[in-house]
């Protein structure tokens, strides 16, 4: 198998408008293509970071919760690289998003941190 790179990376989120405006507006995500598919009542919505996409964000009537904390087997986490997290981190903030306290990543001593979208699903930013 030759694995080229990562194509998407799909998220179900239980309310589409609140999580269409975290992903575009608050994070900056494009929208690349939106399709609302009448026979699962689902919206998908593709969004890009600098043209290439990335997330497939899904909406689906009644979805089960899934936990997040305390960790638990499966997908942890999305990580996104930023070129500086004290700026990133108050942006968030000034946009009433709680953000953990940033820290260091002990093998590369790159500073990283984490918060959640409308769902819980928690987002790393890491800094490059």
């Amino acid at each position: 198998m030759k694995i080229k790179h990562v194509h998407h990376i799909a998220i179900i989120c239980s309310n589409y408008e609140i999580s269409k405006k975290f992903y575009t507006e608050t994070l900056g995500l494009k929208i690349k293509n939106e399709v609302y598919r009448e026979p699962r009542n689902s919206y998908k919505l593709d969004l890009a970071i600098n043209n290439d996409y990335i997330i497939e964000l899904f909406s689906f009537p009644n979805p089960p919760k899934r936990p997040s904390r305390p960790e638990a087997v499966g997908l942890r986490h999305i990580a996104f690289a930023v070129e500086n997290i004290e700026n990133e981190k108050n942006y968030l903030e000034s946009q009433n998003i709680p953000v953990e306290p940033i820290r260091i990543d002990e093998f590369t001593g790159k500073k990283f941190t984490f918060f959640s979208d409308p769902d819980n699903l928690p987002i790393e930013i890491y800094e490059v």
